[in-house]
């Protein structure tokens, strides 16, 4: 928009104010809201890490953003997915130390919507200007807190704009296996965010195509009086989608909900339509799969779970008995008559009685773990044997019958006595008759 000449005839305060009222309205597009580039307040398709295009909208969690600049998505559907993640940020003499700060906010707020860790995302900061200096490696801090307190203590180096020899330094030592960068099989991204408020002092083309080339998706974030045409020049396709801009470093902070979004895996987990039985794992890949409880095991649906028969792996170590329980888990048992010990796996015999070896006709009595008794029902008595038992009526009887016995063969050898004894009485009176005729016989004569 032309600017007219201002007039001799206006008051003194709308002298002042009348460059104010000639700018044009945030929400119009500037000389430099070109296509191929984002300003703030405009929205392209949304993306991701990696050279294709995110889904369509549709297709994305439904916007919660509560409480989140930009509309980030809501915790618990949207979480960040692992990155080897590298900060190229301009010190140079045009940032001042104010704005430079604005730039460190930037960075730290970016940190705080991702996952840090060792086996999540790792973050570098290359700082450049007519040199470059790495301040940490990817593999230099593991969680948000250190890493935050390192940038805030990067300080500005000098004047200068050496873009091309900055990505050049992150491609060939902020890349790197040794610095903490993760190899290809890992297949995790590799990202970089340029932040630049002016026109490179040497070639970049060359060097951003060569690091693209290699797996780097490179984001280029232009400043008030950065150059568009660098910034297209360094970062990946779709441009739309790794290219943005802002008017004032006032207002970079702002762009750290646009990232969070660029950023964005949607935990397939959290949306429960998963089907998972017991738990829900989110995959790398943004995919998912199912897993069990310890003491379970998946079934061939790959999402119910049935509980494992631990008694029939033989590791359960029982002494005796293995039983199942229904949480997957197992208990040791005792055979009857066996007390189970405090190891809650072997066994100690607690009746003998109940071995059922103990050999009593009638009744085992235990007098301890070690010893019994036999004893008879009622109406029994114990024999000799100390095991088996008789009636006490049929011993009786048996009693009775003996003694019966006995009497029937004393009177019949009583009576055979008789007898004898009266056939020797007659015998010798017959003896005694003949003596006395022969006595008196020879008197006479």
């Amino acid at each position: 928009m032309p600017r007219p000449a201002p007039t001799r005839h206006l008051p003194g305060l709308l002298l002042l104010l009348w460059p104010l009222l000639l700018l044009p309205p945030l929400a119009a597009p500037g000389p430099l809201a070109r296509p191929g580039f984002r300003r703030l307040g405009t929205r392209g398709p949304g993306g991701s890490p990696g050279r294709s295009p995110a889904p369509a909208a549709p297709t994305r969690a439904p916007h919660s953003g509560a409480g989140q600049p930009g509309g980030a998505r809501g915790a618990g559907v949207c979480k960040s997915r692992p990155l080897d993640l590298v900060f190229i940020i301009d010190s140079s003499r045009s940032v001042r130390p104010l704005e430079f700060t604005k730039v460190k906010t930037f960075v730290s707020q970016i940190i705080d919507t991702l996952d840090i860790g060792a086996a999540d995302t790792r973050v570098a900061v290359v700082n450049y200007a007519s040199t470059v200096k790495i301040e940490f490696h990817l593999q230099t801090y593991s969680d948000k807190q250190s890493l935050k307190q390192a940038v805030g203590r990067i300080t500005p180096l000098s004047t200068g704009t050496m873009s091309g020899l900055a990505i050049q330094t992150a491609m060939d030592e902020a890349f790197t296996v040794e610095a903490g960068a993760r190899g290809p099989t890992s297949n995790i991204p590799k990202v970089a965010i340029i932040v630049t408020d002016g026109r490179p002092q040497d070639q970049v083309t060359e060097v951003a195509a060569r690091a693209r080339a290699s797996g780097i998706e490179l984001y280029a974030v232009g400043v008030d009086r950065a150059d568009m045409e660098s910034l297209k020049m360094m970062a990946s396709e779709p441009l739309d989608e790794h290219v943005f801009y802002v008017e004032t470093y006032g207002v970079i902070e702002k762009l750290s909900s646009r990232f969070q979004e660029t950023f964005c895996a949607i935990d397939k987990c959290a949306l429960n339509t998963h089907g998972c039985e017991h738990v829900c794992v989110n995959d790398r890949t943004g995919s998912y799969h199912c897993e069990c409880y310890e003491g379970y095991t998946l079934n061939e649906d790959r999402k119910t779970c049935s509980a494992q028969d631990r008694c029939a792996l033989g590791t359960h170590g029982c002494q005796h008995l293995c039983v199942n329980d229904r949480n997957g888990s197992h208990h040791c048992e005792c055979y009857e008559g066996y007390a189970l010990n405090a190891d809650k796996k072997t066994c100690t015999v607690r009746d003998k009685c109940t071995l059922g070896s103990h050999g009593c006709q009638h009744i085992c009595v235990s007098d301890g773990a070690a010893s019994y008794h036999c004893d008879c029902f009622p109406g029994y008595t114990l024999n000799e044997d100390k095991r088996t038992c008789s009636a006490i009526e049929e011993a009786r009887r048996l009693v009775s019958t003996e003694d019966a016995c006995g009497c029937e063969a004393t009177l019949a050898f009583q009576d055979k006595v008789s007898s004898y004894l009266q056939r020797l009485n007659t015998k010798l009176d017959g003896i005694l008759k003949k003596l006395q005729i022969n006595e008196y016989g020879q008197i006479h004569r």
